[in-house]
């Protein structure tokens, strides 16, 4: 994948790790081989005075199984949803990118059945350098399904999986501790009348009692025996981060309450939050608002969750609205902060001897523009 060519950004406003420079950035085979004033080399881009910023590290997006499932009972081509799922993440200039593959059935989506098909086609399109982004996968694992384990069981040893939540969508709790927001979300999601959403909702209630301890147990364990990284999901209470630090989980993602939040920060957990949250001003589902954690220092990293270009804004969002955050500091949030959540220590900042996965952004009109996307030296976008 890199491009051996010598290569120099100039005319730039650099985004380092904790401040903001004026002048040059050289990359030598694919990596950067130096910071601020350099003498001009190779290729010179000629940057205008617009932003550098270390390439986006998502670590949770949902949106590729959009791209493979566009209609109900629609199943697109594998290899070219993930080419055109492709297109859009480096678009929004990430340039790693974890794609998030459900195992766990439910009646309200039967994609969990597909995340082989979608890991061999993400596998097929690496090997062959098809794909702008490093794309990794994220797997997200339904403990309450009945089939979650045995679908674990078939992805696990797959070179691509990086990176394991254990997460619970039952009804009454974590991210649906209101029944009454429950109600209304799967309503107008899956069309059900009020007795047939009754009837699921007991349904889902009965699958919890029987398998989600047993399921939990089994995945984690399985995560910790391949040395993968492991998130909790929709983490409410102070007990539910008490079992996530147990389980050996290094993530909180989505905690729907500061409580969750403040006790997953206190025992080592990175707190993830998505970017929609931040830029819709809160969360879809009534829980904590991103922006607020952000505040209270309670935010480590960003995810775009099912909305690419959302990563971008909200960092400059909240640069700007964040009294004590500046814009290194949210930089950090899709950046350095998620390629160390994950063991990804060769990116995530504007340094030394760091890949060269770099993002050409200017504000117009107040909204961030990408205007190019390296990475490892060579131009993706």
């Amino acid at each position: 994948m890199p491009d051996s060519r010598n290569l120099t950004f100039a005319n730039a406003r650099i985004v380092a790790r904790d401040r903001i420079l004026e002048g040059e950035v050289t990359v030598e085979d694919g990596r950067i081989a130096a910071v601020g004033a350099a003498a001009a080399h190779g290729v010179v881009e000629d940057l205008g005075g617009d932003f550098l910023l270390p390439g986006l590290v998502e670590l949770h997006t949902d949106h590729l199984e959009p791209h493979f499932t566009p209609r109900p009972k629609v199943r697109w081509n594998p290899l070219a949803a993930v080419l055109a799922h492709d297109a859009q993440i480096a678009g929004a200039g990430i340039t790693t990118v974890f794609d998030a593959l459900r195992v766990g059935g439910d009646v309200d989506s039967d994609i969990a059945s597909d995340a082989e098909v979608l890991a061999q086609a993400i596998g097929r399109a690496g090997a062959a350098d098809m794909l702008r982004a490093e794309h990794l996968v994220h797997l997200r694992c339904e403990v309450s399904a009945a089939d979650a384990l045995t679908g674990f069981e078939r992805m696990k040893t797959r070179p691509e999986v990086r990176l394991i939540s254990v997460m619970d969508h039952t009804p009454g709790q974590r991210q649906f501790v209101s029944m009454d927001a429950y109600r209304t979300y799967y309503m107008g999601k899956s069309g059900m009348t009020a007795a047939e959403l009754e009837d699921y909702i007991a349904m889902r209630q009965e699958q919890h009692r029987r398998y989600a301890a047993d399921h939990r147990r089994g995945i984690v364990a399985g995560a910790r025996d391949r040395g993968i990284a492991l998130a909790s999901h929709d983490d409410a209470t102070e007990g539910h981060v008490a079992e996530a630090v147990a389980d050996g989980a290094a993530i909180a993602e989505f905690p729907t309450t500061r409580e969750a939040a403040a006790a997953a920060q206190r025992h080592g957990l990175k707190v993830l939050m998505g970017a929609p949250n931040v830029v819709l001003g809160g969360s879809h589902s009534g829980n904590v608002a991103a922006a607020d954690l952000a505040a209270g220092g309670l935010l480590d990293i960003l995810s775009s969750d099912y909305v690419p270009c959302s990563l971008l804004q909200a960092v400059f969002q909240l640069a700007d609205e964040v009294a004590d955050m500046d814009l290194p500091a949210a930089v950090r949030l899709v950046s350095l902060n998620p390629a160390q959540a994950a063991g990804l220590d060769d990116r995530g900042e504007v340094a030394e001897g760091r890949r060269a996965d770099l993002i050409r952004v200017r504000l117009t009109e107040g909204h961030p523009v990408v205007r190019g996307v390296w990475r490892e030296g060579r131009r993706v976008a």
